[in-house]
């Protein structure tokens, strides 16, 4: 009989607190987990479809476990499964498809985990879902910081997007039952719970109540923890959440809100839910009310239609924002949406040479605000993973720091002052109540 499993995330948060949740499945089933690069019994492999090179990760990966052990029984499950399951059905030596719902229901759909020549395909429509599959980080998950799935599925249009074809539409946890799981998480000793979902932001539809509302009430759990957003679309960051934020340490000063273009024209042909003012006026207001503030973008270069004009507007709009950094994503063709029956497809050359340019400006952003924290004291949290007797953490505004390692600070959220920068794209910083410090160039 296999008992042993190894798991592997490809794509966002919201897959890294599902693939935790199976994971769970199986320890709750005497398997025992190992890690990716192990010879192991059975693979499982979430996947992504936003880009092209999520699908060929989970191409390479699956050849890759094979050469590990060529008798190996391999799950693929999560969105690529969704939308391509023939597909992946197809790959040599994959066993079994599972699709967005049945990924927690392998251990009833599947009778056992002997391979063979044939792969079974459990993938259902999302058509009419209305379920909603709970997922957060369990003892699978040896993370100090918790991803906590709250919302799943889309109702946006936007004409890049396959996620509403392979997620469904939007619908939410429980608002109850979010609270309980919520403290439960708590309880077991997780400092920073991150709040995933497709559209968190779009959170309570069918329960009456917005994500403030759930904000709200998971700021009165009792215990010591803060809270991270994962991801909220810039019309659906509201003034309350903002000045919720504002005042509440509970809450991380950090926000990630997708642009996408930085062009009017480009953006409309998106089919985005917002204008260029309307992101600039929640980027500042913001800015202005939250100290701190670090702020991520999701911004995609090389959409049809994009001239080097509507790039030019891009890069200077962004140029000229209080944000922290960018998450440069290359535009790539995906099956059965709208953009690509879309006229003046942009060269693949040109559109990587769009994301180096992007990069770069990332790069910049993140230095500049790196530089303005030091000499400033911010709250981190050190994560469990020491090499070469350093440690490594998040600020609550989402800086990167090391620091030497000291066991005592591990999964604590402490005071430090950030002292410098290294070349590698931390920070440094002296703990408050230890004599601890690291000075790394």
């Amino acid at each position: 009989m296999p008992d042993t499993v190894a798991l592997h995330t490809i794509g966002c948060k919201l897959n890294f607190s599902e693939t935790s949740t199976i994971g769970n499945q199986f320890l709750l089933n005497g398997y025992n987990l190992v890690p990716l690069d192990s010879s192991a019994d059975i693979y499982v492999f979430n996947t992504c479809t936003v880009t092209e090179n999520a699908e060929r990760d989970c191409r390479q990966l699956i050849r890759k476990a094979l050469r590990r052990n060529p008798n190996a029984y391999i799950i693929v499950t999560g969105c690529y499964a969704q939308l391509r399951p023939d597909e992946i059905a197809g790959i040599e030596g994959v066993d079994a498809v599972l699709g967005s719902n049945e990924k927690f229901q392998l251990f009833s759909l599947l009778n056992n985990f002997n391979s063979s020549n044939i792969a079974c395909v459990h993938v259902g429509s999302l058509d009419d879902v209305n379920e909603f599959g709970d997922a957060h980080s369990t003892d699978a998950d040896s993370r100090t910081r918790a991803y906590f799935k709250i919302q799943d599925g889309c109702d946006y249009n936007c004409t890049f997007c396959t996620i509403p074809l392979a997620r469904g539409t939007s619908r939410s946890m429980d608002p109850n039952k979010a609270v309980e799981e919520f403290r439960k998480l708590v309880e077991d000793g997780y400092k920073e719970i991150i709040l995933t979902g497709v559209n968190v932001g779009d959170y309570g539809k069918k329960y009456n109540v917005e994500f403030y509302d759930l904000l709200l009430k998971l700021i009165q759990v009792e215990g010591e923890f803060r809270i991270r957003i994962s991801s909220i679309e810039p019309n659906l960051l509201s003034d309350g959440i903002i000045d919720l934020i504002a005042e509440e340490d509970k809450i991380c000063n950090h926000l990630h809100i997708p642009l996408q273009s930085g062009s009017p024209e480009i953006l409309n042909s998106m089919q985005r839910r917002y204008t260029i003012k309307d992101y600039e006026n929640v980027i500042m207001q913001a800015h202005e009310k939250i100290i701190d503030l670090g702020i991520g973008v999701d911004i995609i270069v090389g959409f049809p239609g994009e001239t080097e004009n509507h790039f030019i507007e891009t890069h200077n709009f962004l140029r000229d924002l209080p944000i922290s950094y960018l998450h440069v994503f290359t535009y790539s063709e995906r099956p059965d949406t709208k953009a690509i029956y879309l006229p003046n497809m942009v060269k693949i050359k040109e559109r990587k040479r769009r994301n180096k340019i992007l990069r770069i400006l990332s790069e910049k952003k993140k230095r500049s605000f790196y530089e303005n924290m030091v000499g400033k004291i911010s709250t981190v949290l050190f994560e469990d993973a020491a090499i070469d007797e350093i440690m490594k953490g998040f600020t609550s505004n989402y800086i990167r720091i090391i620091n030497d390692y000291d066991k005592s600070v591990i999964n604590k959220l402490e005071d430090i002052e950030i002292t410098g920068l290294t070349n590698d794209g931390f920070c440094t910083g002296r703990l408050m109540d230890t004599k601890y410090s690291i000075d790394i160039v």
